[in-house]
Order: C-alpha cells, then sequence, then structure tokens
C-alpha cells in the first residue's frame, strides 16, 4: 500500500478522526506497513514490546499458554491501535500474536517516541489516553483472572475433600443396605437361643460396653495387627474357617480373647455360635453408622469451614479476629494440597493469643496466598511447612515458613511488584503478593521476608488494636 492510500486508510478510523493530517503524515513517514499471512505468528510471548502497531485490516488474536492450550485474552480489529505506547513502561509481551486472517499493519518503532511528542501533540494525547485505558482494563482483567484462580483452587480443593467423605457415605451406606439384608436369617437364630436373664446381663453389658469406649482410632498399626491375629488365630482355633471379617470387626473395637473366653464360657458351647453372630451384626452396623456419622461431620465441618473462610455471613468491618481460626480454615481448604505435596505441618502456636481487629475475610486472603505459595515451592514432596504465632508487644506475630527451594535474592525486592511473578503462565498473575502486602497495610501491619535455599519465612506482625 502506497503512503496516500496508507494515510487515507488510517484517517478513516474513528479513533484517528480528530487528528490533524501532518500528524497521520508523519507518523507514515517514518513507520513501516508489513502483511501477515493467515495464522502467521507475529510476535511470542517474551519479545520486546518496540513499536506502535495499527491494524490497517484483518484480525489478530491475544493469546497466552494455560495446561498447553492457548486461551484467547482479546483481539485487535481493523482501526485499532496495540503495541509499544508512549510513556509506557511495558517491555516484554506477556502472551502470542496470531492473525486470524490475511492481515496488514501498520508499525512505528518506539525510537521514535521522543520526536512523536514533541512533534505530534494531539495524537501523543491520543495514545496516552488510549495508554491510561489499557492499564485500567488490564489491571481489572488481571484481578478478575487472580479471583478466578482462586476459585479454582477453593473448587478444586472442596471438590477433592468432599469427595472422599461422600463416597464414604455411599459406601458405607450401600454396605449397611447389604448387611441388614442378612437380618432375617440372624434373627431366626436369636430367638432361638436358650439363655437365661443373667446372661442376657452379661452379653449386654460386654457388647454396650465396647460400643460405648467406640473405636479407639490413634492405636498404632503394629497393635492392630496384633490384635487382629490374636483374634484370628482363637477364632479359627474353636471352629471358625474365613474369619478376618470377624476379627477386624472385633479388633474395632477392643475385644481380646479373654472376651471370646469369658463369652463361650458364660454361653455355653450350644448357644455361643448364635451369639457370636448376634454380637457381630450388633458391632457391623454400629460401625457402619458410625462411618456414615463421621464421613457426614466432615462435610459439614467442610462447610463450616468455608462460611468461615469468606465470613460470608458477617459484613466486611473490622471486628475481633482469631489468627489461630483464620489458619485452621485455611490449613483446611487447602488440605488437599498438603497431602497431595506430601507436606507436613507444624504449628508451633502460642497459647492465648489474643484477637486482634481485623477484618477476618481479608485477612485469610493473606494465609491463603501465602501458604498456597509455599506449598508450590514443596510440590517435589515430602517439605515442611511451619506455621509460628506469638505475641510480641502490641502485636502479633505470624511468622509462615517452608523448606521449598527459596527465592533467589536478585527477585526478593520484587516479587511485591504487580504483575511480577516467578511462574508459569497458568499457574500465577503476579497479584498474589501484591495483594498480601496491600491487605496488611490497610490493617497496618508490617511483613517480612527471609530467604534462603531450604527455609523461606514470611513473617507478619499485625496491631491488636487497629487505629
Amino acid at each position: 500500500m502506497n503512503q496516500p492510500d496508507l494515510i487515507n486508510k488510517i484517517l478513516s478510523f474513528p479513533i484517528f478522526q480528530e487528528i490533524p493530517l501532518e500528524q497521520i503524515e508523519w507518523i507514515v513517514e517514518r513507520g513501516e506497513f508489513i502483511v501477515f499471512k493467515s495464522g502467521e505468528q507475529i510476535f511470542k510471548r517474551g519479545d520486546s514490546i518496540d513499536r506502535l502497531m495499527v491494524m490497517i485490516d484483518g484480525l489478530v488474536s491475544l493469546k497466552i499458554q494455560q495446561g498447553g492450550q492457548y486461551k484467547e485474552l482479546a483481539q485487535i480489529k481493523t482501526g485499532e491501535i496495540s503495541g509499544a505506547l508512549p510513556y509506557s513502561r511495558a517491555q516484554s509481551a506477556t502472551g502470542n500474536a496470531f492473525a486470524v486472517s490475511e492481515s496488514s499493519v501498520f508499525t512505528l518503532h518506539k525510537d521514535h517516541f521522543k520526536d512523536l511528542i514533541c512533534e505530534c501533540h494531539e495524537l501523543t494525547a491520543l495514545l496516552v489516553h488510549l495508554m491510561t485505558d489499557r492499564v485500567r482494563d488490564f489491571s481489572r482483567f488481571q484481578h478478575q483472572n487472580e479471583k478466578l484462580m482462586a476459585l479454582g483452587k477453593l473448587s478444586a480443593g472442596l471438590a477433592h475433600e468432599l469427595n472422599n467423605p461422600a463416597a464414604a457415605i455411599v459406601r458405607s451406606a450401600e454396605s449397611l443396605q447389604k448387611h441388614l439384608g442378612t437380618v432375617p436369617d440372624k434373627l431366626k437364630r436369636v430367638i432361638s437361643i436358650n439363655i437365661d436373664d443373667d446372661q442376657i446381663d452379661y452379653v449386654n453389658q460386654l457388647v454396650f460396653g465396647k460400643l460405648h469406649n467406640g473405636i479407639i482410632k490413634t492405636q498404632s498399626m503394629l497393635a492392630r495387627a496384633e490384635r487382629e491375629d490374636e483374634l484370628t488365630d482363637w477364632l479359627e482355633d474353636n471352629g471358625y474357617g474365613d474369619c478376618y471379617m470377624l476379627a477386624e470387626t472385633l479388633a474395632d473395637y477392643q475385644f481380646e480373647a479373654s472376651d471370646l473366653d469369658g463369652l463361650k464360657e458364660t454361653m455355653g458351647d450350644k448357644e455361643f455360635p448364635s451369639v457370636l453372630e448376634w454380637v457381630d451384626n450388633v458391632l457391623t452396623t454400629e460401625k457402619m453408622v458410625g462411618e456414615i456419622k463421621d464421613a457426614s461431620n466432615r462435610i459439614s465441618t467442610l462447610v463450616n469451614s468455608v462460611k468461615n473462610y469468606s465470613h460470608m455471613d458477617r459484613a466486611g468491618d473490622y471486628e475481633p479476629t482469631d489468627i489461630h481460626e483464620g489458619l485452621r480454615v485455611t490449613l483446611s481448604i487447602l488440605n488437599h494440597k498438603v497431602k497431595k505435596n506430601q507436606v507436613k505441618v507444624e504449628e508451633q502456636w502460642a497459647a492465648n493469643l489474643p484477637k486482634i481487629e481485623a477484618s477476618p475475610g481479608v485477612l485469610n486472603q493473606v494465609w491463603t496466598n501465602i501458604i498456597d505459595n509455599a506449598l508450590d515451592a514443596m510440590e517435589d514432596k515430602g517439605g515442611t511447612l511451619t506455621i509460628k504465632t506469638a505475641l510480641v508487644g502490641e502485636q502479633v506475630s505470624v511468622a509462615i515458613t517452608d523448606s521449598g527451594k527459596g527465592i533467589p535474592q536478585e527477585i526478593q525486592d520484587r516479587i511485591f511488584e504487580p504483575f511480577f511473578t516467578t511462574k508459569d503462565i497458568g499457574k500465577g498473575t503476579g497479584l498474589g503478593l501484591e495483594t498480601v502486602q496491600r491487605i496488611i497495610e490497610d490493617h497496618k501491619g508490617l511483613m517480612s521476608l527471609e530467604s534462603e535455599p531450604g527455609k523461606t519465612t514470611f513473617e507478619f506482625r499485625l496491631p491488636i488494636n487497629h487505629q
């Protein structure tokens, strides 16, 4: 396209209607007209942003790569401006640009911007206005993207955490239904038992005493295995063949071989098998109901954790806030990631830590960002996350330490800059730590960072009274 046609084409675009002809002629004399074929890559992530671009004809798609696939961020259409702008501090492209169809572009290298500012006032004002709009729109997009990523992490964690107890409920309910289907046959044998009141009292005291004590979940695997082996041997010696399920149930409720000896002696050889069958039926039913109850309580706890995490039933005003509660619910929300990365959590929490004046839902964003980053730093498995709280004068201190690879010294001063991130595309927007810093400042607190390979600590000092 020759220069007169190019000038007329640019002037025909609505955005240039108020720009004097001589200013359009000025940039056309110094710029370059380029044609891209359909599907051709115009620039890639990391390329220097060194040219003003005006779309003369065609369509360009701006994309970022997430999870091995390209996601479209925006499109540059005919008559629109993109690329470098005067006074912009953007250095390199954050995404990739592809020509959707055959596209022609006018470009002006930023080496001409100094003269442009001096010679073309109206055009400069237009471009600066565009830059302001671009920063606002990009910030809005990035903040929205950060919120969506946080929501995605929360949703993924909840889905994972809720799936386990939900599956346990279904599994236990199906087993209970199958188990209750055998009750009619067992009932016949129980009814036919010929025992007196003293024997009934003995059985009831033994069985319901065990039920009252419940299943002790803290016993070691070794102790549990030894108890099961002891019960299995007793059952086999007394004529019970395939009895590992029965031995497991009895072991759950702390039965010992001596309990079976006493039961058999009291009931007699004839009635003992039917009585033991009844005992097994009661214990198995109680165990399955208990599993359903535990799983249901876990779901209820998770729902309450989300409610407490977001504080959606409270106003956003400052209120007395329990730091430990916020840390606890945040760990609950991120528990799936703790387990996935096989991270050991050490809680060194100060006793009688006073509540502080804070916005709990907002403050939880701090703990989420820092703990989530710490878990990412330990994704190689087997790290340690240490959370330590303390009272320091009129401030509460929260120190979160991970045993990850650390933050290089040369970038430690930049990690709080907006949009700066060390994560791959799609894993972070660079707004997490900037948000953390803003929230801590809003709470009139202080934060510090110490990092070396194997130990990174973020410490927060929050005043007890917000004034």
